[in-house]
């Protein structure tokens, strides 16, 4: 398999944990989201993924996915060994409700599209990005402090999705400088995964393309 990453996607990161917990092998094909204007949008690229997004996940086969969750579920179907979802209908409905919080509420507003947009086309400085990145992290994380239940992971003492959308969420909240104390659960879930080979092998600063 081929996982088109990004070592800085926060989207790529959980699909690295995923593969990781599977133990599945797996090639990294680096694709730098900022440098030359983004190589996601050169037509070679394009031509893999048209929504010119990351992660893209090549199976073997040579079928390709795309979208971070839809790739986990996928892994989690095919190689459900260990499994990502609870066995109870209930607590999958809240695995998936925390999932969702950063990977729908969260993250998308605080893209590298989104950002870029706020930078280049609306003029905004600096200062007025990064409180924009803030607001949105913290407001999601207000609600994910609330449902989450430490044990030692985000629902109990299986991971699960929940952990592997938060654990992304946070180093990106570390990575702006984002006031975490009001959030001690979700800062404990990511410190038992931090302890985990799966989660170590997939930060960031462990990439081939880390800079």
């Amino acid at each position: 398999m081929k996982l088109y990453s990004y070592f800085r996607s926060t989207a790529a990161y959980r699909a690295r944990i995923a593969l990781n917990l599977k133990g599945l092998p797996y090639e990294t094909v680096p694709v730098h989201l900022v440098r030359d204007g983004g190589e996601q949008r050169k037509p070679e690229f394009r031509a893999i993924n048209p929504q010119m997004r990351l992660p893209t996940l090549v199976l073997s086969e040579g079928e390709t996915l795309i979208q971070s969750l839809a790739i986990i579920m996928y892994l989690d179907e095919v190689y459900p060994d260990p499994p990502l979802l609870p066995a109870d209908a209930t607590e999958r409905a809240h695995v998936r409700a925390a999932a969702l919080i950063v990977a729908c509420d969260i993250h998308p507003l605080n893209n590298s599209g989104p950002l870029a947009y706020l930078r280049k086309t609306l003029g905004r400085d600096e200062a007025a990005v990064n409180a924009w990145i803030n607001h949105w992290i913290t407001e999601g994380f207000e609600a994910l402090e609330k449902l989450i239940k430490p044990s030692p992971y985000a629902f109990g003492t299986q991971v699960t999705l929940a952990d592997l959308c938060i654990v992304p969420q946070v180093a990106s909240a570390r990575r702006f400088n984002v006031p975490l104390e009001a959030f001690p659960k979700i800062v404990a879930v990511d410190a038992a995964c931090a302890k985990l080979p799966a989660f170590e092998k997939a930060r960031p600063d462990r990439q081939i393309d880390a800079e």
